[in-house]
């Protein structure tokens, strides 16, 4: 089961599983094909969209587990 941290860069992710895509588009971030997003890391991410980035981590985890 792949488990993701707030250093794992958005590009990372994507290729761990895109279907987290979602969750991204959740929190307002909709250039997730731009590629000054894939080299942000999840914490840079949450921070730009006033997402706890503990938060962000604990629920995209919690999918890629099931």
């Amino acid at each position: 089961m792949a488990q993701v941290t707030k250093e794992t860069m958005i590009g990372e992710l994507l290729q761990i599983n895109e279907n987290v895509a979602p969750i991204l588009l959740e929190i307002g971030m909709h250039c997730l094909g731009c590629p000054s997003s894939q080299m942000e890391t999840i914490a840079e991410a949450a921070m730009v969209h006033g997402i706890d980035p503990d938060a962000l981590v604990n629920k995209i985890n919690d999918f890629l587990a099931q």
